[in-house]
């Protein structure tokens, strides 16, 4: 009686045992499948991805380009602004000076550096301008 409640447990727990090796053999099948799945998808859009970054390299070595280009035509320009300074600023700044002697000469010849005149924008007269500006100012 013993062996044979024995054989009727062992044949219970085989049972078990091989309805659990079966679902795990559908698992470990399914998985395979999705594995298999997945790397027929990967592998495409790896190439893809592979490509998309060999484009944005080329893009940026372009980018990269025009920069340097674009520095070279600043420093250029620079170059040229500060020649055109020293060259035309200092002569410019004396022939304004000797303009303003002449007129201020003149000016006074004929007498009237003494009065100020007023001056029109756009149709409208505007005072003429104070003598000294702000800090000049008589204190009440």
């Amino acid at each position: 009686m013993a062996g044979l409640i024995v054989a009727v447990f062992w044949a219970i727990l085989v049972s078990f045992l091989a309805v659990a090796l079966v679902r795990l053999a559908q698992t470990l099948r399914k998985t395979t499948e999705l594995v298999a799945g997945i790397t027929e998808q990967a592998v495409p859009l790896l190439g893809e991805a592979s490509d998309a970054l060999r484009t944005a390299h080329t893009q940026l070595d372009r980018v990269d380009s025009i920069t340097t280009d674009v520095a070279e035509v600043t420093a250029n320009a620079s170059a040229l602004s500060s020649t055109v300074a020293t060259a035309f600023g200092g002569p410019l700044v004396k022939v304004a000076a000797f303009g303003y002697g002449v007129r201020r000469a003149v000016g006074l010849q004929t007498g009237e550096a003494g009065r100020t005149r007023a001056r029109t924008l756009t149709g409208k007269v505007l005072p003429p301008a104070r003598r000294g500006g702000r800090r000049n100012r008589s204190k009440d």
